[in-house]
């Protein structure tokens, strides 16, 4: 083979080995938002479905403060199954190719080279370690007097994306652009 080719193909595949490997620390990373809802029930009732719709996805009260109206709340966040199988697959078939690379660029290496692969399980150790953990949310209810005295509640909630996406899907909240 030629050259050129050889040394192309090596630099790119450290290249997508680089990117397999920030890819996999951020699988991990922290991606807490503060999100502001509209809601138009009272008060009272918008309290309930937050702490019913909390319950059951298994998080507790840590801290409560009345006089500014404000909850936060702590669960343990489980990790996937399917994306600690999906980051060890990944894994697997980028050290594969590094393996394949590097024994075409450097052949006195021998066999050896494949030995790169049983690193593959440590990109899902890596996750599954990482990715459970304790998430804390915190919610805060203002009557928005601007818009329709005593009707119109601001929930602002702090949490992970996920879980805010999921709290508009099940409580039907309007989001605040």
């Amino acid at each position: 083979m030629d050259t050129t080719i050889i040394s192309s193909t090596f630099l790119l595949t450290i290249l997508m080995t680089v990117g397999l490997f920030f890819f996999i620390r951020a699988s991990v990373k922290d991606r807490t938002k503060k999100i502001q809802f509209l809601s138009t029930e009272s008060e009272e009732i918008l309290w309930q479905k937050l702490q019913q719709y909390f319950e059951t996805r298994a998080y507790r009260v840590i801290d409560w403060n009345q006089e500014q109206k404000q909850v936060t709340l702590e669960g343990f966040v489980q990790p996937s199954w399917f994306l600690a199988i999906f980051l060890t697959i990944l894994a697997g078939i980028g050290l594969s190719c590094l393996a394949l690379v590097i024994f075409w660029v450097y052949p006195t290496v021998g066999n050896l080279v494949w030995g790169l692969i049983i690193l593959a399980p440590l990109a899902g150790i890596f996750y599954w370690q990482k990715a459970g953990r304790l998430e804390q949310v915190s919610l805060s209810i203002q009557t928005d007097l601007k818009l329709k005295p005593n009707q119109s509640n601001l929930l602002t909630v702090t949490a992970h994306r996920d879980e805010l996406l999921q709290l508009q899907q099940n409580l039907s909240l309007q989001l605040v652009e």
